[in-house]
């Protein structure tokens, strides 16, 4: 049973999104939240699988929230899907820093809504459609400062895990790239991760972009 807590500041939005969620037989919503303050309260009190937050909030807002949420370790197995009503770039970098493992839109489809929780759930990051072509979009207008030199800390396979995996791919997917077990490239990427201190895969999505790991597209 995955365990979700939402935290939103609009009660129509909560109760809707608990009615969809409440209606899956292996997801239960455990409690909700109005700030990001209590969100955090009831998030220490229930260790939910899955926290959806939203960016916006009276109090504490979603990302500060999130940010105190990545700093204990108590509660490093909550996994936080951001949402917002925009999609803004600038609300994507800082929602990835902040250790969320996901970043969402509240018009998503109720269907894309159930998929986002059961991946975040199992520990891969995601991003909206629409918040992958911004993300990629910055890097190409306005790239930021690397950190080359934290490659130095990753092995040569675990860079071409790592480079695969800010493409979009799985586990399986990178074990049938570089020709090993999904296990072998599960372990590349936990190590990599380790190392570089991400708190998750998104984290490193936006490492590969910054270290010069993975390059943008060319538009």
């Amino acid at each position: 049973m995955i365990r979700v807590l939402l935290v939103d500041d609009q009660p129509l939005i909560r109760s809707g999104f608990r009615a969809l969620l409440d209606l899956e037989c292996d997801i239960e919503v455990v409690a909700e939240a109005a700030d990001g303050e209590e969100g955090l309260v009831l998030i220490k009190e229930h260790l939910p699988d899955v926290a959806l937050i939203d960016i916006q909030m009276p109090l504490m807002d979603g990302i500060e929230a999130t940010r105190r949420l990545a700093a204990d370790p108590a509660l490093a197995g909550v996994r936080v899907v951001m949402l917002t009503n925009y999609g803004m770039d600038e609300y994507v970098f800082d929602a990835l820093r902040a250790g969320a493992a996901g970043f969402l839109v509240k018009d998503i489809v109720p269907e894309d809504l159930l998929h986002a929780v059961r991946v975040a759930a199992r520990g891969d990051a995601l991003l909206a459609p629409s918040i992958t072509r911004k993300l990629i979009h910055r890097y190409v207008t306005q790239p930021l400062p690397t950190t080359g030199a934290a490659l130095e800390e990753l092995t040569s396979r675990e860079r071409e895990a790592v480079a695969l995996a800010a493409r979009g791919l799985s586990n399986s997917q990178i074990a049938d790239h570089m020709v090993i077990s999904p296990m072998t490239a599960k372990t590349h990427i936990n190590r990599a991760m380790t190392k570089l201190h991400a708190r998750d895969r998104a984290q490193l999505v936006v490492f590969a972009y910054e270290s010069g790991l993975v390059s943008p597209p060319s538009r």
